[in-house]
């Protein structure tokens, strides 16, 4: 007995792009171009423009761009508003209203996501797969290629590949670097700016891995999003589904109808005819008629492809549809749900307080310190001296000026070490000060004082601090 007779035998294929002997079973799916598909397209295309000239759009008076992640200098630009590292707060709360939103989509539509918008199907199907059906032979109508393709259109296409990578790694480099900067890299010898030439370098290089060799199974199994769908969808959520009651049994042949107590009833055969086409032109290679997968990107081809048959031999579309599990069960359809409640209300409450934050943000950061050191030092004069570090932050895409004050107070006196505090957009500053009042005015050896910082434009900032000295005997009022 053979070591390969005594291996237990998969009763099926364990992945969609393996084969029985475990090699790589290479997907050229059909095409087919139904009314989903040109939806998907124009969606598609319009994507595709807009990742392009979003990092290119001007949105404010500064120049940046709709969105920017400039890593150098620490800080995201989104449609004109500017998050810096210290907005803990604001960023992890965007950050999880994205998180949430992607429930609450997935729960409602299901994987919509993948097949109408997910980079990696929007880039694969509609610009490289044409491109590969062109070079191949199989331009319009998809499926396998020919044996005898000539050895120059394989490499040409390969060549087309990774030119379009190369710009898609620019593209995408535009949302980490400004584009005045990016512009004079991509004018000027890669020597001059070696790191965002290597940067340029390593993510084409990954985008041809992908798109030229990994393809669809990035979704099967690189992509985390499709094996967390068993627990994001419901009975209720938006599927693309076989409706076995109608299809079963399958199979070529006339269907027959006869008439049985007043009803029609199929006879011997469903209405799926058993074509394969369903399977032919899924682009992750399963068979729609099998149930829900998680391969299964909710592409809508299978639908657009059986849409086709159903008219040529004359029967109903819908054989294979979006729906969900409880109607193509018998069960009422509901939309509003408990999962679905919960999210949206944490999602509007999230946002609304994003909202909040973002409107009441103050222009700049103020953060107060005490000096290190000595608490305090009492001069000959009988001065009490407390000395702070002030850390500013100028968030505005302007330049600011910053002036000093105690909140009604006039016997405190500030004495910093410049005149005038002058930042630019996003300079950070840290200015030591000194608060000088008389002894006398300490009681119990502390006094409390608020430090009231006011920017451009009048916007303020106050913080609170504590201001020691030794226990005056002519005063015993704590201020």
């Amino acid at each position: 007995m053979s070591h390969e007779d005594t291996l237990l035998k998969a009763p099926g294929r364990v992945l969609s792009t393996l084969e029985s002997d475990g090699s790589r079973r290479w997907l050229f799916p059909r095409l087919a171009t139904g009314k989903f598909w040109h939806a998907r397209r124009w969606t598609a295309y319009g994507l595709i423009a807009i990742f392009t000239v979003i990092p290119y759009i001007p949105i404010n008076a500064a120049g940046d761009p709709v969105v920017l992640m400039d890593l150098m200098h620490r800080k995201l630009h989104l449609f004109g508003l500017t998050f810096l590292p210290t907005d803990t707060v604001l960023l992890a709360l965007l950050m999880v209203s994205f998180i949430l939103s992607i429930f609450f989509v997935t729960a409602l539509l299901g994987r919509v996501w993948c097949g109408w918008a997910c980079p990696q199907t929007v880039y694969m199907e509609y610009v490289f797969r044409p491109i590969e059906r062109l070079f191949l032979g199989r331009s319009g109508v998809g499926g396998a290629p020919k044996k005898d393709v000539a050895g120059w259109r394989r490499v040409a296409m390969y060549v087309v590949f990774a030119i379009i990578c190369v710009h898609l790694a620019n593209t995408f480099l535009a949302y980490f670097v400004p584009f005045r900067e990016l512009h004079s890299w991509i004018t000027s010898p890669p020597w001059k700016h070696p790191a965002g030439f290597a940067i340029v370098m390593v993510v084409a290089g990954g985008l041809m891995f992908d798109f030229a060799y990994w393809r669809e199974q990035m979704c099967i199994i690189g992509c985390p999003y499709g094996r967390l769908q068993s627990v994001l969808l419901d009975r209720n959520s938006m599927i693309i589904s076989y409706d076995k009651n109608r299809g079963e049994p399958r199979g070529k042949g006339k269907r027959v109808k006869l008439a049985v107590l007043g009803e029609e009833k199929k006879s011997a055969l469903g209405d799926c005819v058993d074509c394969g086409l369903c399977a032919a032109v899924c682009p992750t290679g399963i068979d729609i008629r099998d149930g829900l997968q998680i391969e299964c990107v909710a592409c809508a081809q299978c639908i657009d492809v059986c849409n086709g048959v159903m008219d040529k031999i004359g029967l109903d579309r819908g054989l294979i549809r979006y729906s969900s599990q409880a109607r193509m069960a018998g069960d009422k359809q509901r939309v509003v749900r408990p999962r679905v409640a919960i999210y949206s209300v944490i999602l509007v409450g999230l946002l609304s307080l994003l909202v909040v934050m973002v409107v009441t943000k103050k222009p700049f950061d103020l953060h107060v310190q005490r000096n290190k050191g000595m608490p305090f030092v009492v001069d000959p004069n009988g001065l009490v001296e407390n000395t702070w570090i002030l850390k500013l932050t100028n968030r505005a895409e302007v330049r600011q000026a910053f002036s000093l004050s105690i909140k009604e107070r006039n016997d405190i006196r500030i004495e910093q070490t410049n005149d005038e505090i002058v930042l630019g957009p996003g300079e950070v500053h840290a200015e030591p000060v000194r608060l000088i009042t008389p002894r006398e005015n300490y009681a119990g050896g502390r006094i409390q004082a608020t430090l009231v910082v006011t920017g451009q434009g009048g916007a303020t900032r106050e913080k609170s601090v504590l201001l020691l000295g030794p226990a005056s005997e002519g005063k015993h009022e704590n201020r």
